[in-house]
């Protein structure tokens, strides 16, 4: 491949070899060819073989939230009998948006390099980094040659956590009482749940004995506990009441709550207004999967809050609903929301007033009438976090999870 310096002397050489044929000139035909003869001779040896490289690239840690730190650490090996010649490695990220760039001294047989750089991460996503590419030039810098030394890894950037309070605990019978989730097992409980083999630090007075001397194994009784707070929380992804702008303020406080809630103990679910449904659970795979999805929802043109809003009234819904708007959601839509109250035994509406992620408006004197448990504001000045915590800042916040 020709470098920027070898086009500029090959069209340089273009120039004089053109000039000195129209003005007869020997010299400049004779540096034109010179320079465009040297042009080739640099392609030629860029064409020969480069160095054997293994090159292994680590990130620490491949999964973060949006403003934490994350690295990458290079270690390049010269796996050939010869001393390498001074290369280069290129690493895209994002699509080649960005890159790190690396000169490397020669090594020799068997030596190695280590480089290492951060990773940009103030907005969420899923990014690509790689694949990393080495690449030798000629003597002149006039050509190179380039190859692919290590294939491309994946960046994930949770959505940004703030510190809140856990949504208010429901009250009353959970019909979903009886399902499997590892959370709903506890060293305390009335009910006979399951057995199952010792683990290093179970009660000894669980061990359940029958079992014990039929199976010769510790066999401990689990008991299950009679009720676990489930949270669903709903957001707003449509294009026609998002801008960029709000949508990460309101993924940010999806992201938020769920963590909360997780932290707490309860089963968490997302569902959002294109049709994602995580469904109830409370492992941390679980959360996880939240977590990515969040990372990567973008604007959805496809609008099928109707279908969400029945399948929100099937018998298999139940706990608390934290629905995530925009104060641009017309009334008619709000109101709907509002009837979920007699499935849901709390109801919290957050809305995010349009001066909240435009600087150019003041904040709405007079706000939506929305017939819900609680309804959170958010406006200029009262972000997210200071909003929620003071409509429940009777609740303790929680600490930024870590996940990966």
């Amino acid at each position: 491949m020709i470098t920027a310096k070898g086009w500029a002397l090959l069209i340089g050489s273009g120039a004089l070899w053109v000039a000195g044929r129209l003005l007869g000139a020997v010299d400049l035909f004779v540096l034109g060819t010179g320079g465009a003869a040297l042009v080739g001779l640099a392609v030629l040896l860029a064409r020969l073989p480069g160095p054997r490289l293994d090159v292994r690239r680590e990130l620490h840690p491949p999964r973060v939230y949006a403003g934490s730190e994350s690295r990458v650490d290079l270690v390049v090996r010269n796996s050939g009998a010869r001393r390498t010649p001074v290369f280069g490695l290129r690493d895209p990220f994002d699509g080649g948006r960005r890159q790190a760039r690396f000169l490397v001294s020669p090594l020799g047989a068997g030596e190695s390099a280590r480089a290492a750089y951060r990773l940009p991460t103030e907005r969420r996503g899923v990014f690509t980094l790689g694949p990393l590419e080495a690449s030798v030039t000629d003597p002149f810098g006039l050509a190179a040659r380039t190859s692919h030394v290590a294939p491309a890894s994946d960046l994930t950037v949770y959505p940004r956590i703030d510190q809140i309070a856990p949504p208010p605990h429901t009250r009353g019978d959970d019909p979903l009482s009886g399902a499997d989730h590892p959370t709903g097992v506890a060293l305390s409980g009335e009910d006979f749940y399951a057995l199952r083999a010792y683990e290093v630090g179970d009660d000894l007075r669980r061990v359940h004995w029958p079992s014990t001397a039929r199976l010769d194994e510790l066999m401990i009784r689990q008991n299950e506990m009679p009720w676990q707070a489930r949270v669903t929380v709903l957001l707003d992804v449509r294009a026609r009441t998002h801008t960029a702008e709000s949508l990460e303020l309101a993924v940010s406080a999806a992201a938020s709550i769920v963590a909360a809630s997780w932290q707490r103990g309860s089963l968490v679910r997302l569902v959002t207004t294109d049709g994602v449904d995580s469904g109830y659970g409370s492992r941390h795979a679980h959360v996880e999967a939240i977590m990515e999805t969040l990372a990567s929802v973008g604007l959805a043109r496809d609008d099928r809050l109707t279908g969400v809003l029945g399948s929100l009234t099937k018998p298999n819904n139940a706990g608390g609903l934290v629905a995530i708007f925009t104060a641009d959601t017309p009334s008619g839509e709000l109101e709907k929301i509002a009837r979920l109250q007699w499935r849901f035994a709390s109801l919290t509406v957050v809305l995010f007033d349009r001066s909240a992620y435009d600087a150019g408006v003041a904040p709405s004197r007079r706000g939506k009438a929305v017939a819900a448990t609680s309804v959170v504001r958010v406006d200029s000045s009262r972000p997210f976090a200071v909003a929620w915590n003071q409509a429940f800042g009777g609740q303790r916040a929680v600490a930024t999870l870590g996940f990966g």
